[in-house]
């Protein structure tokens, strides 16, 4: 396959999956779950969840199978998950959407992503700037769309950019900067003055803000700020979220982005030549989900926010270092102090020794930036109390 041309060699190039023979190699994750497998070790690298999502949302997922809800939805989505998509966002953050012209319901946040950098890449000379380490379909996506990816580092342990890095990052070639907030891998929820330093700087460049914001309702801390919300911001702004992680439906790839019907309408043109519709039976219970009180989404972070101190304490009583997150399924883990200087090497030894499998944070980064993370390895602890509790009973060995 080395010598087929393509835009698919740039996009493995891009995510770090172009082997030295000129071949595609697996990603990270279907390695190693592919390894847990193998070995029936708990696997705590892909983040999944082992249970299912609230029964309301399954029901009316059921029912709208059977009263034949089995055919192509209309293109932007279902009438009532855009309503509902346009509800949430008013609901929970004061933002007010035309559903009709500012939201499309998209097959997951991955193809969102995709498609608003299709839509809005016009050439090589576009930049798209980007927090790094970053979920591997950045880098993929951006190389797909033959833009340029600039990096700006999140260092441990708050995993917070430097103003001044992100400042020098964006240009006027900047046409996307980039943001996942809560962030994956790191479980980090940047702070106001990097939201706000963003939008001021893509206004001085006058670049389009897409943030990736899946992880919405796991926050462990004051409640999430969509960067829309934010004076100047929404203009400009391109918002995606899933029902994947709110509702245990990772499956189901339901999602949306948001924005100005401008911005709506580029993304859309491109959209449609990718799935065109998705999920038509799923859309009714997502949009169910949607419309669950706030007891059911403050209970998710605050059950999410257990599960991580439990991992977290028996992370560090295995003998690693620990920044605690603010959000998201994630943790992450320094392992040089159990005498690791190679955490892809650790990982894929880890299942065998320990019965537990993680992804090292080498796989969300650059080539030049390897270095910088060299030891430092993401769990997840979207999964059971007693998977998490036997896993770090596991783990303690390594002590």
């Amino acid at each position: 396959m080395q010598d087929i041309p393509g835009a698919w060699r740039r996009t493995a190039a891009g995510a770090g999956l172009l082997g030295p023979d000129g071949r595609p190699e697996p990603t990270i994750f279907a390695e190693m779950s592919a390894l847990a497998a193998r070995t029936g070790a708990i696997n705590l690298g892909q983040g999944f969840p082992d249970e299912d999502g609230p029964a309301a949302v399954l029901d009316a997922a059921r029912a709208a199978i059977s009263r034949g809800v089995n055919q192509y939805p209309p293109g932007r989505g279902t009438a009532d998950l855009l309503e509902a998509v346009a509800e949430h966002q008013s609901r929970f953050y004061g933002l007010e959407l035309d559903p009709e012209r500012e939201i499309i319901v998209t097959a997951g946040a991955t193809e969102a992503l995709a498609a608003a950098l299709l839509g809005l890449i016009d050439g090589p000379d576009d930049e798209v700037v980007v927090f790094e380490p970053h979920y591997d379909s950045y880098a993929a996506c951006v190389a797909l769309s033959g833009a340029r990816l600039v990096t700006v580092p999140l260092r441990w342990p708050e995993f917070q950019p430097d103003l001044d890095e992100l400042a020098t990052a964006v240009t006027d070639r900047t046409r996307i900067i980039l943001i996942n907030d809560p962030h994956n891998p790191t479980g980090a929820v940047f702070d106001s003055e990097v939201r706000e330093e963003i939008v001021r700087l893509a206004q001085r460049h006058d670049a389009v803000i897409v943030t990736d914001e899946v992880y919405e309702h796991l926050v462990f801390g004051a409640p999430h700020v969509p960067i829309a919300t934010l004076p100047g911001a929404r203009e400009r702004t391109l918002s995606i979220s899933s029902g994947g992680k709110t509702f245990s439906t990772t499956g189901w790839k339901v999602g949306w982005i948001s924005g100005p019907a401008a911005l709506v309408d580029a993304v859309l043109a491109v959209k449609q030549f990718l799935t065109y519709v998705n999920g038509a039976p799923f859309q009714p219970a997502i949009a169910t989900g949607l419309r669950l009180p706030d007891e059911y989404f403050g209970e998710i972070a605050t059950t999410l926010r257990g599960k991580r101190d439990l991992l977290g304490q028996g992370l560090r009583d295995a003998g690693f270092e620990v920044s605690v997150p603010a959000g998201s399924y994630f943790t992450v883990a320094d392992a040089a102090p159990l005498g690791v200087s190679a955490a892809d090497e650790f990982c894929r030894a880890l299942p065998e020794r320990a019965g537990v499998v993680a992804i090292p944070l080498t796989a969300f980064v650059t080539s030049g930036r390897r270095e910088d993370y060299a030891t430092l390895v993401r769990f997840a602890a979207c999964k059971r109390v007693g998977v998490i509790e036997e896993a770090v009973a596991r783990l303690a060995a390594l002590a």
